[in-house]
């Protein structure tokens, strides 16, 4: 073990203590949470209204305070962002995360007062290499640097005193001097708007770095890393940079683009560790790397609640602490954070693989599944069917999304996938079927609804020309930072436009 590996493990050993202490006792740790938020925040207008003077437990809590969606929110962030104190919480709000609002088109602006990036964000980032350095404490993680792909949007001013961009861009813009001597490339560069120009600087500048890891989202980086082997004329990525062992990445399912990462960086010593941070918190890191859920972090001064999907659209659904939840359940999640984010639905959907520690992983979004014709289909699904129809096809993907093949006449629904193959199957209709096989095997509804194509017909997978999702993102300007490309979705707007874009027809041009 190196000197400055052992000096970090020596640091943060009683940080791995803290964290087992969740793992055996999370309910304790999440109420103290809870209550410290409510405290904090009593002398607000928020806290005023809701009698967070009297509020001693979560129960009370609950009793006493809603749920809220962003639209709930909004008027009083608006305010937040003009430099109005004492809204939302007490404590002042300089910073605000625009969020790519994948549940909407517009765009959610999230606060993020100093105590989240500190004891949240930052937090999430060291408890990362915590993780790592103990596994791996022969690790060459700190001796080289990390290239991190930021967001593509300019930190910009909004109020007197507040600014709002990307999350990325915020926290590269206020990095604590350590961690920006263990990044590249320079802030300026990594704070560039424009996504193409940013890449073009970024492999103008790291190539004569020490690159040990990479950070960010899985699609964005692998455009950034072919970008790299075409400046540079390599092959792959270890050609560029030996001594590269990790990838710390998060935003999407890593699954669609697995092959493709091992490809560029054919080394059997390369590891990947999945994060979940997003604009509203940091919540969850995969601290073995030989199980693929996520540890639920439960003190980074947000406290959760589940809402299990089944009651999701109900007019008073009963979320779940993490004393009341259960494997195998799909739960919309519902966080407090004592930035102003009180029982906010946050849009996304998680599964608990385990409790005691609580570990989950992403299942979706609230509003990104296909339930046309009842089948209930969610991201998760896809992703399982994908991976099993690519690895018995030798194919590889690189985008794709999934929209409903709507009932015309007597004719049957159905969903169209609109797939962009890195590796293309010799056969399209043996992908297809084994593709609705798949489906079918992973859930019951889906296959209760093509049982002799009683009310689904089988799906089209149409192959989409090399870049089209690319141009789609670029021109819709979400290109880079956070955007994501819809997976599913309930309604046929990004299928029509992804169509229009190929020269591809779309199965159903008028829907």
């Amino acid at each position: 073990m190196s000197i400055i590996n052992s000096i970090f493990n020596l640091m943060f050993k009683s940080r791995l203590t803290e964290i087992d202490g969740f793992r055996k006792n999370p309910m304790a740790v999440q109420e103290r949470q809870l209550l410290q938020s409510v405290e904090g925040a009593k002398d607000s207008e928020f806290g005023r209204r809701y009698g967070f003077q009297a509020i001693k437990s979560v129960a009370a809590y609950q009793h006493r305070v809603p749920l809220h969606h962003y639209g709930d929110l909004r008027p009083y962030v608006e305010r937040m962002m003009q430099g109005e104190a004492n809204v939302l919480c007490s404590e002042e709000v300089r910073w605000f995360a625009k969020s790519s609002g994948t549940t909407a088109e517009k765009s959610k602006f999230i606060p993020v007062p100093q105590r989240s990036l500190d004891g949240c964000h930052y937090r999430g980032g060291k408890d990362v290499l915590t993780f790592y350095l103990n596994r791996f404490p022969e690790s060459n993680l700190l001796t080289g640097k990390g290239l991190t792909l930021g967001g593509s949007h300019h930190v910009a001013s909004v109020g007197a005193n507040t600014c709002c961009g990307d999350l990325s861009a915020i926290l590269i813009d206020n990095t604590p001097l350590l961690a920006e001597l263990l990044r590249t490339p320079s802030r300026e560069v990594a704070l560039i708007a424009d996504f193409e120009e940013k890449v073009r600087r970024i492999a103008e500048e790291t190539l004569s770095e020490n690159v040990v890891q990479f950070v960010g989202v899985p699609s964005w980086n692998l455009v950034l890393m072919r970008y790299l082997l075409r400046y540079s004329g390599k092959r792959h990525l270890l050609e560029l940079w030996p001594q590269l062992e990790l990838f710390v990445h998060g935003g999407v399912s890593f699954a669609p683009y697995r092959e493709q990462f091992r490809a560029i960086i054919p080394s059997p010593g390369m590891r990947y560790l999945e994060t979940y941070n997003a604009s509203e918190g940091f919540f969850g890191i995969q601290d073995d790397l030989d199980d693929s859920s996520m540890l639920l972090m439960l003190d980074y001064g947000i406290f959760y609640e589940f809402i299990p999907m089944s009651t999701f659209d109900t007019p008073n659904p009963a979320p779940r602490t993490v004393a009341d939840v259960q494997t195998g359940v799909s739960y919309a999640m519902v966080i407090t954070t004592g930035g102003g984010l009180w029982r906010y639905v946050i849009g996304d959907t998680v599964e608990f693989t385990s409790l005691f520690p609580h570990k989950i992983k992403i299942t979706g979004r609230t509003r990104h599944y296909i339930n046309v014709f009842g089948e209930e289909l969610v991201v998760d699904n896809a992703e399982h069917a994908l991976r099993i129809a690519c690895l018995a096809t030798n194919a590889a993907i690189r985008e794709y999304t999934v929209a409903p093949v709507f009932m015309h006449g007597d004719e049957k629904g159905g969903h169209e996938w609109l797939v962009e193959f890195e590796h293309p199957p010799a056969d399209l209709a043996v992908f297809t079927t084994l593709l609705d096989q798949a489906l079918c095997a992973a859930n019951s509804d889906y296959e209760a609804k093509r049982q002799n194509s009683s009310t689904l017909n089988p799906p089209t997978v149409r192959s989409l020309s090399s870049g089209t999702f690319y141009r789609w993102m670029s021109c819709r300007g979400k290109l880079g930072g956070q955007n994501k490309v819809p997976r599913l979705y309930n309604t046929r707007e990004y299928v029509e436009q992804l169509c229009r874009i190929s020269g591809e027809i779309a199965a159903e041009p008028n829907a």
